[in-house]
C-alpha cells in the first residue's frame, strides 16, 4: 500500500485476500489451485509483484471473479501509486524550493517568475534537468570543484545553482578539445591581461581559454552561494564559471588563476569535489603564479611599501598594481584601508 495526502493506493492483493478468507481458503490452497508458488502468490497478496492478464484468467476460474475485473483492479491500483508518489515527491521538493533563492533566480531570467509553489518545483526541476529535485544529492550531478557544504544547507543549493546556470550557458561556447599543456603556456599570456580593461582582456581571455577546451562564463553573484567562481567537467569541456559585477580587479584575477589552478593541478572532475588541502594548494598556486613567489619576498624585506613603490614592483612584474595591493593587504603587510586607489572595479557584462 502507498499513500500520499490525496491517495492510497490498495494493490489487488487485499481483494484476493478478502476473497480467501470468506471462502476459508488457506494462501497454501490457494497456490495450489492456482498452480503458482506459494511465494508468487505471497507477492501477489501483497502487491509486490504485477497482476497480469495471465492471473487474471486464473483468478476467473478459481474465485468465479471475471479477468476484466481483476485487470482493472490492477490497473487502478498501478495509476494510484504513480499519483501517491508523484505528490509524495512533489511535497518533498517543495520542501526544499524554500532552500533556494528562487526570487533572485527569476530576477535574473535563470527561471521563470511564479509565486506558486508547485510551478516552482516543475521550473527548478527544467533548470536542472531532473526529475525530482531529491537527485541533486547525486554526486554524479553536482561535481563541481569549489568548498561544499551539506546538501540541505541553503548555501549549498545556491551554489549547485549558480553552476547550473554556467553550464547551461557554457553550452553555446564552442571549444577545443581539453588541453592542459596548452593551458599552462598561455599562463603568461593571461597573465599581462591584468593590465588591460575589460572589455579589452574579456574576448581575448575567453578565445585563449576555449583554446584549450576551456569554456570561461561569466555570471552576477547568487546571494547565499558565498562564491567567487567555480569549475567542472561538462561533456567534452571544462567550465569556469566566474561572479564579475562590482568585483575588485584583485579578486577577479585571483579567482580566475584559483578555478585555473583547480585544472592544472588535476583537481576537476572529482567525484568528491575538492578537499580543503586542494583548496588550498589552489590558493597559493594562484598567488605563485600571478606574482612568483621569490619575487614577492624580496620586495616584502625591502620594507618600501609605499605608492611609489608598489607602482615600481607591478610595473616590473607586468601586473595590474591592484593585485599586488590585494596581496600585500592579505598578507597583513597593510591595513585593508590602504593604497585601495591603486585598485580597479570591474563591471563585466553578464
Amino acid at each position: 500500500m502507498v499513500r500520499s495526502r490525496s491517495y492510497i493506493a490498495t494493490p489487488p492483493g487485499a481483494t484476493i485476500k478478502e476473497q480467501l478468507k470468506d471462502r476459508g481458503m488457506s494462501q497454501k490452497e490457494f497456490a495450489a489451485r492456482m498452480d503458482m508458488s506459494e511465494k508468487h502468490i505471497s507477492k501477489l497478496i501483497n502487491g509486490e509483484v504485477q497482476l497480469t492478464p495471465e492471473t487474471a484468467v486464473r483468478l476467473e476460474m478459481v474465485l468465479g471473479v471475471p479477468a476484466k475485473f481483476w485487470n482493472n483492479l490492477e490497473a487502478i491500483y498501478r495509476e494510484k501509486i504513480v499519483k501517491a508518489e508523484a505528490e509524495n515527491a512533489m511535497d518533498a521538493d517543495a520542501e526544499m524550493v524554500k532552500q533556494f533563492p528562487y526570487n533572485e533566480m527569476a530576477k535574473f531570467g535563470w527561471v521563470p517568475e511564479t509565486r506558486k509553489i508547485n510551478e516552482k518545483v516543475v521550473n527548478l526541476r527544467k533548470y536542472f534537468e531532473v526529475v525530482e529535485l531529491s537527485l541533486l544529492e547525486s554526486e554524479q550531478i553536482t561535481r563541481i570543484a569549489c568548498r561544499r557544504l551539506a546538501i540541505t544547507e541553503k548555501s549549498d543549493l545556491a551554489l549547485i545553482a549558480w553552476a547550473q546556470e554556467a553550464k547551461i550557458k557554457a553550452r553555446n561556447i564552442q571549444t577545443a578539445p581539453i588541453n592542459i599543456n596548452d593551458l599552462i603556456s598561455v599562463l603568461p599570456k593571461l597573465r599581462k591581461m591584468t593590465m588591460l580593461k575589460p572589455g579589452e582582456f574579456c574576448p581575448a581571455l575567453k578565445k585563449c581559454l576555449a583554446d584549450c577546451g576551456i569554456a570561461l562564463v561569466f555570471l552576477p553573484h547568487l546571494k547565499g552561494s558565498f562564491l567567487q567562481g567555480a569549475s567542472f567537467m561538462d561533456g567534452n569541456k571544462i567550465v569556469v564559471g566566474l561572479t564579475a559585477r562590482g568585483k575588485d580587479a584583485d579578486k577577479f584575477w585571483f579567482s580566475l588563476f584559483h578555478e585555473l589552478a583547480h585544472i592544472v593541478l588535476g583537481h576537476v572532475g572529482r567525484l568528491n569535489g575538492t578537499s580543503e588541502d586542494d583548496e588550498r594548494a589552489a590558493d597559493q598556486w594562484s598567488g605563485n603564479t600571478l606574482i612568483p613567489s621569490d619575487d614577492f619576498e624580496a620586495f616584502r624585506r625591502d620594507g618600501d611599501y609605499s605608492e611609489r613603490r608598489v607602482l615600481q614592483f607591478a610595473k616590473a612584474q607586468g601586473i595590474a598594481p591592484g593585485i599586488v595591493v590585494g596581496r600585500m593587504q592579505l598578507e597583513g603587510m597593510i591595513q585593508y584601508s590602504m593604497l585601495n586607489n591603486l585598485k580597479e572595479q570591474y563591471e563585466i557584462a553578464v
